[in-house]
């Protein structure tokens, strides 16, 4: 009886996320986070959804959700971890309320954090659950919320997007899926649906539009906020635009991508950051270091810790973007 009744509850429930007018290219990421999560054989499958700000992992993540979370009686998707743990003195107890009312309908009333984990860790033990944690930055958050999430019943899920591997590796998560960048067709794609409302751009308008899309670099959160502002607007006011953005970067944009930064340990991991900016794009990683290291800003460690949080990539050929 009671499978009967969980089955009915499931296919009774009709509520999906909010994800975006214009998924473009987001079936494809979905599909493959979804195969991840089906081919796993312990009893709790942990998926980390790993990229820099502004590539679309909470779309990504909620899209998932809504295409999974009708097989889970017990599910929870916990929105803006690290906005509501660094403004909100009561913030942990906060998400702990909201995971419990999500998983188990209750009111339950949390007094503290330790209790809280507490509460969660019993009555969330053995349930087959849907957990999704989004833009976590520390290990403890998602020790917090979840306990020991290995005392989750059989075929449970738990999905992590963050902005630093590190803590994927620190949860042992069976997988990390990470989210690239668009292709120039796909930032193109995105990019008309929201300057022209159409899927290609208009014919006196495709060589600027390109170069928008150029300068974007298959962000989709600067595709998206580019083309809407140039909506309706005329070829001159587009060049000006572009003209402005070559000089002052989008200020939408530029918040989202200075939360990584923002969020460094110390200002010798910044120094590093803005040193590579500024001088060694596209340099050896050995021959940066070393003088890094001249410098006395331990290199070694720095690249790696930029690297772990998206703010650093060093290609194939040993060389940084």
């Amino acid at each position: 009886m009671q499978k009967i009744v969980e089955d009915v509850l499931t296919k009774l429930d009709n509520t999906f996320l909010s994800v975006t007018k214009f998924p473009v290219g987001l079936e494809s990421r979905v599909e493959q986070v979804v195969r991840l999560t089906e081919n796993q054989s312990s009893n709790v499958c942990m998926v980390g959804i790993w990229g820099m700000g502004g590539l679309g992992k909470t779309t990504t993540a909620k899209a998932i959700y809504n295409q999974i979370h009708r097989k889970f009686l017990h599910r929870s998707f916990i929105e803006n971890i690290r906005e509501t743990c660094e403004t909100d003195s009561r913030g942990y107890i906060h998400l702990q309320q909201q995971l419990l009312s999500d998983v188990l309908k209750t009111k339950e009333k949390i007094h503290s954090i330790t209790s809280g984990t507490t509460i969660i860790k019993k009555r969330l033990s053995a349930k087959r659950v849907l957990i999704v944690l989004d833009d976590v930055t520390t290990f403890e958050q998602v020790k917090t919320l979840c306990g020991n999430h290995k005392c989750f019943g059989s075929g449970s899920v738990l999905i992590v997007t963050t902005r630093n591997v590190r803590v994927l590796k620190l949860l042992e998560v069976d997988h990390v899926y990470t989210v690239k960048e668009m292709d120039e067709k796909e930032s193109l794609e995105l990019f008309s649906w929201h300057a022209f409302k159409q899927p290609s751009p208009k014919g006196d308008f495709i060589e600027l539009s390109r170069n928008v899309v150029a300068y974007c670099g298959g962000l989709p959160l600067a595709v998206e906020v580019l083309g809407s502002y140039l909506y309706e607007r005329t070829k001159q006011e587009w060049k000006s635009v572009l003209s402005k953005l070559e000089r002052i970067p989008d200020n939408q944009v530029q918040e989202i991508l200075r939360i990584s930064y923002d969020g460094l340990m110390d200002d010798m991991e910044k120094d590093i950051f803005l040193d590579i900016c500024c001088f060694f794009i596209g340099k050896d990683r050995g021959y940066v270091i070393d003088i890094l290291n001249g410098c006395e800003l331990y290199a070694d460690i720095g690249i790696v810790v930029l690297i772990e949080r998206s703010l650093l990539k060093v290609e194939k050929n040993n060389r940084r973007n």
